[in-house]
């Protein structure tokens, strides 16, 4: 809860991920990758409920297990691969007897992100009186240095400008979200079904703890990072000192 209004944090974990089959159950640091998210939610300060949003029985198993509610089962039209997740989100709410003021959308497939990042998109959300906050992190490639491909492989600049950057030094700073905390006021969600609009204020993560698992190389760079010892034991993922060697 902040200054009196209540927040509800819904997990999201469908179980028909056609890239990475098995996804958010799979081994990621000694427990499923979906643990990694529960725990983050449980150390929160702000969250007054976390529940799992899921059509599947062994991720809903392996999310009680460590401690979180699957008070309903996702149903499947709401679970295919073209569903959106704001369907599943206002599905979610609908399921609770009681009202929230704010809604969070945590997803497996950040199991870098932090307690802190969690209460600091909801603080920023509040704070800034936004209809909603995302995070994201500066990415490591500028898309002022990328192009659309044409004809015969024909370079366009993705951003125009009067000039070509060369330094790194001189590109204009840009914010890439990563898909690690959503946070909105319910109403306004009911309305628009997304965070993104006018009214969405950024907060920013560190770029060691956003990463987010779409495929099997992801997956393979989150555990080996993983397997650098934490500098207090059972304490938040460590720093990813491996990203430069890997």
């Amino acid at each position: 809860m902040i200054d009196g209004n209540k927040i509800l944090a819904v997990i999201t974990a469908r179980g028909g991920s056609k890239g990475l089959p098995g996804k958010n159950i799979s081994d990621v640091g000694g427990k499923p990758l979906i643990a990694w998210t529960i725990e983050a939610a449980q150390g929160s300060n702000l969250i007054d409920r976390t529940v799992l949003s899921s059509d599947d029985d062994a991720i809903i198993a392996a999310a009680k297990s460590f401690g979180c509610e699957a008070p309903f089962v996702r149903p499947a039209e709401l679970a295919a691969d073209a569903s959106p997740s704001a369907d599943a989100l206002i599905h979610a709410l609908d399921q609770m007897a009681e009202t929230y003021d704010y809604l969070v959308l945590l997803q497996p497939t950040s199991p870098l992100r932090v307690t802190e990042d969690i209460d600091g998109a909801i603080e920023k959300c509040h704070v800034a009186g936004a209809s909603a906050c995302v995070t994201g992190c500066e990415p490591a490639k500028s898309p002022y240095w990328m192009f659309h491909l044409g004809d015969g492989d024909a370079m366009t600049p993705v951003i125009e400008s009067e000039s070509p950057i060369t330094r790194r030094q001189d590109l204009p700073k840009v914010f890439a979200p990563n898909g690690a905390v959503f946070v909105t006021q319910v109403p306004w969600f009911r309305d628009n079904r997304t965070f993104y609009g006018p009214g969405t204020v950024a907060y920013a993560m560190p770029q060691e703890r956003s990463i987010d698992i779409d495929n099997a190389l992801d997956l393979t760079i989150v555990r080996t990072l993983l397997e650098i010892p934490a500098d207090e034991a059972g304490k938040n993922p460590p720093d990813c000192r491996l990203l430069k060697k890997l």
